[in-house]
């Protein structure tokens, strides 16, 4: 199935999926399943990824550090998808003109600042 959304939307393997697509395909493949499940069920998916990708840092290979990182972005997507955020405008909003903090495009905050 996923070989045949990736050829629908003209995505190859390794392609450099942009976040806009990556927001559709994943709607695509899960959004009914998604709504079913609220908000509160996908969030404690989201955090049981989070978990996983914390153990790969520690312990796991590349492999494994690509996996959990495509996981977490995929459950963070579907959350934005079921209460209807657009990440791409979000990102742009909140990231486009630099930093949040300082407002540089390379940041200046100081280290013990969250910017």
């Amino acid at each position: 199935m996923l070989d045949r959304l990736a050829e629908d939307r003209g995505l190859a393997e390794h392609s450099g999926i942009g976040l806009a697509d990556f927001q559709r395909l994943i709607r695509d493949m899960y959004l009914e399943k998604d709504v079913a499940r609220g908000v509160d069920g996908t969030f404690m998916w989201l955090m049981e990824e989070v978990g996983e990708l914390a153990g790969a840092l520690r312990h796991g290979s590349f492999e494994d550090k690509m996996g959990e990182f495509a996981d977490v972005l995929a459950w963070l997507t579907t959350i934005a998808n079921v209460v209807g955020v657009d990440l791409s405008e979000a990102v742009s909003r909140k990231y486009g003109s630099g930093c949040p903090g300082c407002g540089h495009l390379v940041c200046t905050c100081s280290l013990t600042e969250k910017p």
